[in-house]
């Protein structure tokens, strides 16, 4: 963490935390401004290096509102100070934030915290790669991306595989364009979940002139207009078996027949085909041809999702969406959205990935481009809540379990271990039975429960705050 030049703004009251805040960050490059009666603040504090920390016993005195502190102070993030001790439910604070902390924090505590809101300011505000308006932070999708341009400049069939929303068809368009040949050719989507019974052979094939009734006048199929380019075939695993031999006698041949007619014509195309469920087990099941994979699967391509992508990539896409929205002009009399609003992205789950991210990000950024304001009437905390409570619902919590949002991301990484532990024991530990429920795929389910290192039969651990030295063992990770 580079906390170079970072000024903390303490608003204590008469709860002495100023002092307790200075002597946590002895010896460190920070400055400590006791911030109450501040008006109006100095320069210094509309910077991205600066930081807010609040108690709640100011809060409940109605000297100050969050409000007043976003639009005093630029939107800097704000750390709660709780006005009990630990273990107790914390008072009255502004809930879109998770930065709490108990009144007889730690120094580990307060460090760790402030380390988190650092990093995620940091992620917002750092220039993402971009390569065909893709943008990518995190080293997955740095690698996804390697891998796309080192195979994109051949003939051979490839198969994406990731997440509904994730981007397959993006990463299919950089493999058609970037490639010599094919590249200057057409791009043909087809989405094999569209395609109407007893219309296959027509729409693939093509027809002639008479061969059925109403058919006027000839028709190429979306073999022919694929021709000298790409066919992109969008979840392929939805084709039913009898369709699926159709498709690979033309793969092995080369060659194509129009309905009602007998002269074959030869085709010069490149196959780009993508799945949201993992093909290998669809051919165990019997519910996809093995020889039809393999000869799709020649280059295969994998799309992480959002999760795994993680919070850079997540807030960089959503600043990139909300730039966009917003225009530039707009952007510069606005300045940057509010911290609340990048924390609450960063920490939320989006089961549709990026086309669920974009969706958020373009109706906050109308929203604050009509009001020309990024808190007029609360719209955007608003859209935030809804939001929020429809992540919470996809990871299939029990009716009226809902609760408040956590004291700090360690009370919030417990919550998701224990949500995840209560799944896997709802579906006898069988983890694709629970990556189904909770909205994720296996490998996801995979990580987190590494991640969290959960083994079989594991009981849930009652929610407490991390002690200190598991929080300084954070700061080093």
């Amino acid at each position: 963490m580079n906390q170079s030049d970072l000024v903390i703004y303490v608003w204590e009251g008469q709860a002495d935390i100023a002092d307790r805040v200075e002597r946590c960050m002895l010896n460190m490059d920070v400055e400590v401004v006791r911030a109450d009666g501040l008006n109006p603040p100095p320069a210094s504090a509309l910077s991205h290096n600066a930081i807010s920390i609040v108690s709640v016993s100011v809060l409940e005195g109605a000297r100050f509102s969050r409000h007043h502190i976003e639009g005093t102070f630029g939107g800097m993030p704000v750390l709660w100070v709780s006005s009990n001790l630990r273990g107790a439910t914390p008072g009255s604070y502004a809930t879109e934030y998770s930065h709490v902390l108990p009144f007889d924090f730690t120094g580990a505590e307060l460090r760790a915290m402030l380390a988190r809101i650092l990093q995620r300011l940091q992620s917002a505000h750092n220039q993402p790669q971009r390569s065909d308006d893709i943008i990518a932070v995190a080293p997955c999708m740095l690698s996804l991306l390697h891998d796309a341009d080192t195979f994109a400049d051949c003939e051979h069939s490839v198969l994406i595989s990731g997440e509904t929303g994730t981007g397959k068809e993006r990463i299919a368009e950089r493999l058609h364009v970037r490639n010599t040949h094919y590249g200057q050719g057409p791009f043909v989507v087809v989405n094999c979940g569209a395609i109407p019974d007893g219309l296959f052979e027509s729409l693939f094939f093509g027809h002639a002139k008479g061969s059925f009734t109403g058919a006027v006048t000839a028709h190429k199929g979306f073999f022919e207009q694929a021709s000298g380019g790409t066919l992109f075939l969008d979840e392929i695993a939805d084709l039913p078996l009898y369709q699926q031999v159709k498709l690979l006698r033309v793969l092995e041949e080369r060659t194509v027949t129009r309905l009602g007619s007998a002269t074959p014509v030869r085709l010069d195309f490149r196959l780009v085909a993508a799945t949201n469920k993992p093909l290998r087990e669809q051919v165990q099941a019997g519910r996809f041809r093995a020889d039809l994979f393999f000869r799709l699967a020649v280059i295969e391509l994998q799309v992480p999702s959002l999760e795994e992508r993680g919070e850079a990539d997540k807030l960089a896409i959503f600043s990139s969406i909300l730039h966009k929205v917003i225009g530039d002009e707009l952007t510069g009399t606005l300045g940057e959205p509010p911290f609340f609003i990048l924390d609450a992205v960063a920490q939320m789950y989006f089961p549709g990935n990026v086309r669920e991210l974009r969706n958020l990000a373009e109706r906050i950024g109308v929203a604050a481009r009509q009001t020309r304001d990024w808190l007029a009437g609360g719209a955007t905390e608003r859209i935030l809540r809804q939001a929020q409570s429809l992540s919470v619902v996809t990871l299939a919590l029990p009716a009226g379990s809902v609760e408040p949002a956590p004291a700090s991301r360690a009370n919030w990484d417990l919550e998701e271990r224990n949500r995840i532990i209560a799944a896997l024991g709802a579906n006898d530990w069988k983890r694709q039975h629970t990556a189904q429920q909770l909205g994720i795929s296996r490998k996801v389910l995979w990580e987190k429960m590494r991640k969290y290192q959960i083994s079989d039969g594991e009981p849930e651990v009652p929610l407490a705050v991390l002690l200190p030295h598991e929080i300084e063992d954070d700061i080093e990770k």
